[in-house]
């Protein structure tokens, strides 16, 4: 019997994410054993119920016979059914739950390889409310479909199996319930496409809720910067009121195919119940076979409910698990998902070392230096972040492989990739925990955590961590005092200089930086800009920046407009031959077809207060 001690799965598998359907399929064969184990008790549940109108018949004629050697036996045959029915139960709701949690954890798990594979590209392809929407309430919907299937296998088997031994006990009754039985389990059928179609609809304005909801909180302290909380509240009021309207309108759906469900089987009962009591009358059958058929056929009411919810499981799970496939067939460039898995190890495979390029845009960074790359577009900036880490997912832009050394990063294993280059994004996250669990990431050791604290130049920022500390501490260490979720306690130059930090500790090969100092005052940036040569020294660094003070420090500056290299040399060479380039680095306009100033940029020469 599975256990959920075995939780989480050492190895989740490669899952078949060419549809929705192949998914639950993949789930379900991965998990076979446990299927047919519930199935089994399930099965051994539902036949000893369907029992026990045999010995209530029995018990009832013995009555009519004053038999009390029968009536005793027909009271040891409930009591032994009755034994039965509860370990049945108890195992079948054991197992079930047991293979209800297994499927989500597993799906669970995949999502969060596929989200360490992907990284900061995964929300650019799919919105950030659809992967919240996913991992929560769309896992629980896969499980429940996984977990509900076994349990109507044993109601299929059940319910054949009692029509089955109807019509061998009381044929004519029996094949009154042969005929209806049929049309039972499929008259919810033609209101099914319907409930489909409504919960869709729920679960994409529902999907859309999320997503504002998500955006709304990560972008709280600006909305309340400039005053639009109301605006933003009015709008998530919108659309919750627009999936309250969906719910209520898909439920009207099921609580009809449940109204079906109920008055169909009724109607059935009543139908055997006047049928019986005329063959009763006429002598054809016994009151004790007639209340045998009577329970039998209220009996095929709890099973007949089995359908039912496999088809609301159904009709819930299929377009979750079309949208859980849908995130789990994204892959890195070069290699399909399925070989993400069986490549992610990286064992045996040498991590690749030399100068890091990408063919398209020609930019190429020399190995052991500082280049500082100059970008026009912040969001181009971003992209060319991702493709010099590897980190665009197959077929973004159409773009190749960023190389190192002359190797493709998406050829390389996962693990390699990601030890060999290192990208820090525009707005880093800070995960919860204490400042010395932020800083044990895995590192070479070369740069120990007060360095890199150092080199970010973090003092104060340590400081305002001391005093969070309780005033019991004998000695208070900073390292031991607790960052709160992303770091919202802090500010955002804070934010990026505890970031710095993190990044400089791993000590990477390549350390990609996208504007890592854009939130920082000039006095700072500066002694950034040279602290982080030394650190680096001898590193291959990129740094995706307009800032002048972190320009001068760079070994090289390379220009990119419209998506190419247009020129590379040293900062103040740059400044005198290049009129593009100083367009941006000094942020004055120019007549030659200069490029615009990336937005909300401050000038070089005005002190910046670090935002918020």
């Amino acid at each position: 019997m599975p256990s959920l001690r075995d939780l989480p799965l050492s190895d989740p598998g490669v899952p078949d994410a060419r549809s929705g359907t192949r998914l639950l399929l993949w789930l379900e064969m991965r998990q076979w054993r446990s299927q047919l184990l519930a199935t089994a008790w399930g099965t051994l549940h539902l036949a000893a119920v369907a029992g026990f109108p045999v010995p209530v018949g029995l018990a009832v004629q013995a009555v009519v016979d004053h038999s009390g050697r029968r009536l005793l036996a027909a009271g040891a045959l409930m009591l032994l059914l009755g034994v039965l029915t509860a370990v049945g139960d108890t195992m079948l709701h054991r197992t079930a739950v047991t293979n209800w949690i297994s499927v989500a954890a597993r799906v669970q798990q995949l999502l969060a390889r596929k989200t360490v594979e992907l990284g900061s590209v995964l929300t650019r392809r799919v919105a950030a409310g659809e992967v919240v929407a996913v991992s929560t309430a769309d896992v629980e919907k896969i499980g429940w479909f996984v977990e509900a299937l076994a349990r109507f296998t044993s109601a299929l088997l059940a319910t054949a199996g009692v029509t089955a031994a109807l019509l061998v006990y009381e044929p004519q009754l029996g094949r009154v319930v042969a005929a209806a039985v049929p049309v039972l389990a499929l008259a919810s059928l033609p209101l099914l496409p319907a409930a489909t179609r409504r919960a869709d609809i729920q679960r994409e304005k529902a999907g859309k809720a999320t997503e504002l909801a998500s955006d709304t909180v990560a972008g709280l302290r600006v909305l309340r910067g400039i005053g639009g909380e109301d605006l933003f509240l009015d709008r998530y009021r919108r659309a919750s009121q627009q999936v309250r309207a969906a719910a209520v309108h898909s439920a009207r759906m099921w609580a009809l195919i449940s109204a079906v469900q109920t008055l169909l089987p009724g109607l059935l009962l009543v139908g055997v119940a006047w049928y019986g009591a005329r063959l009763a009358l006429d002598g054809q059958i016994t009151a004790g076979e007639l209340v045998t058929v009577y329970g039998a056929v209220g009996f095929l009411l709890l099973p007949l409910r089995n359908f039912e919810e496999i088809a609301m499981a159904w009709s819930f799970s299929r377009p979750s698990a079309k949208r859980a496939a849908r995130v789990l067939a994204l892959s890195r460039s070069g290699e399909s998902a399925g070989d993400t898995a069986d490549t992610a190890s990286g064992d045996g495979v040498p991590a690749p070392a030399g100068d890091l390029c990408d063919p398209l845009t020609g930019l190429c960074a020399p190995r052991g230096l500082l280049t500082a790359v100059v970008c026009g577009d912040p969001d181009a900036a971003g992209r060319l972040a991702d493709r010099l880490g590897g980190h665009s997912p197959s077929g973004q832009d159409g773009a190749p492989s960023a190389t190192l050394g002359g190797r493709p990063l998406d050829a390389l294993p996962l693990t390699v990739a990601r030890a060999a280059v290192l990208v820090q994004d525009k707005e880093p996250v800070l995960l919860s925990g204490t400042l010395a669990e932020l800083l044990a990431v895995p590192s070479s050791g070369r740069v120990t955590p007060s360095e890199a604290l150092a080199a970010a130049q973090c003092g104060d920022v340590l400081e305002s961590l001391v005093q969070s500390l309780p005033a019991s501490e004998p000695e208070p260490d900073p390292l031991r005092a607790r960052i709160t979720e992303r770091g919202r306690s802090l500010s955002g130059g804070q934010r990026q200089r505890l970031a710095l930090a993190r990044s400089l500790v791993a000590d990477p090969g390549v350390l990609v930086l996208d504007e890592p100092t854009s939130a920082v005052d000039a006095h700072t940036e500066a002694r950034i800009a040279r602290a982080l040569g030394d650190v680096r020294a001898g590193r291959t660094t990129v740094v995706l920046t307009s800032s002048p003070l972190v320009l001068d420090r760079a070994d090289r500056v390379v220009l990119v407009d419209g998506g190419t290299v247009v020129a590379a040399g040293r900062h103040h060479d740059l400044l005198r031959t290049e009129p593009r380039y100083r367009a941006v680095v000094t942020r004055e306009p120019d007549g030659n077809g200069a490029l615009p100033a990336p937005a909300g940029a401050a000038h070089p020469t005005a002190p910046m207060e670090e935002s918020a």
